[in-house]
């Protein structure tokens, strides 16, 4: 039977960590043994005595890495221990794991980067801000600039992917705000990437710690991302060709 390891970033997530885990440890799999890892991105609280207490399987950085390279170090646990697919699942508490089901149930068929989006068939009663709004719309475009392929949440964090893309992103994988800058790159190297619609959960605990000005900052810096990213596969691919 096929194995799925649902990677769980974690930073600064005492008070979320817990049912963020027994969430996804409820979900049994036709298709997958299901495992989770918390990847304790150096907290400054008490992330790691929490999951110490509740025995929970866990890898706790030295350094703070952000989010790229917490999800990264799960991709190189899945590398090493041989899954077939891996989910990445924010430690948060606001993705919600009964998606996980139908995500895997797409990557079963064939599909190479599956997606959770707040923003299709309005099924998600998910709110944003204006301004992040207007990123996402700007995102959105230079992704379909570079690829031809409409992506409606380019910045979830609730998404799946097979054996290939794992091997890749256990090797390769930016370091800050690495979603569309990764689709952006699955998208020219002509793997197959869709989209599912999912409901996210209220944070309970803590507040994100992207401020407006941050925001803009994002913005700016992904935008340049993608940018890049689009232009030097190409340019991989031309030299391959």
């Amino acid at each position: 039977m096929k194995k799925l390891l649902i990677i769980i970033p974690a930073y600064n997530e005492e008070k979320n960590i817990i049912d963020t885990v027994n969430s996804v440890k409820t979900i049994e799999s036709d298709y997958c043994i299901v495992d989770y890892v918390v990847i304790n991105d150096c907290s400054k609280d008490k992330t790691e005595q929490v999951c110490v207490d509740n025995s929970f399987n866990y890898i706790s950085l030295p350094l703070n890495l952000g989010i790229g390279g917490a999800v990264q170090t799960g991709y190189k646990y899945a590398l090493y221990n041989e899954y077939d697919y891996a989910i990445q699942f924010d430690g948060d508490g606001q993705h919600n794991a009964k998606y996980i089901e139908p995500l895997i149930s797409e990557l079963e068929k064939g599909v190479d980067l599956v997606i959770g989006s707040r923003f299709i068939n309005q099924i998600s009663e998910f709110k944003s801000t204006k301004l992040r709004r207007f990123g996402k719309s700007i995102l959105s475009f230079l992704i379909k600039v570079f690829t031809k392929k409409k992506i409606t949440d380019p910045t979830s964090g609730f998404r799946g992917c097979n054996r290939k893309l794992i091997e890749l992103f256990a090797s390769k994988y930016p370091i800050d705000y690495p979603e569309p800058d990764t689709i952006v790159t699955v998208l020219k190297k002509g793997y197959k990437v869709i989209e599912i619609p999912v409901k996210m959960n209220e944070r309970k605990n803590g507040v994100s710690s992207i401020n407006a000005f941050k925001s803009i900052y994002y913005m700016i810096k992904v935008s340049l991302a993608i940018i890049i990213s689009g232009i030097s596969t190409e340019k991989e691919k031309e030299y391959e060709d």
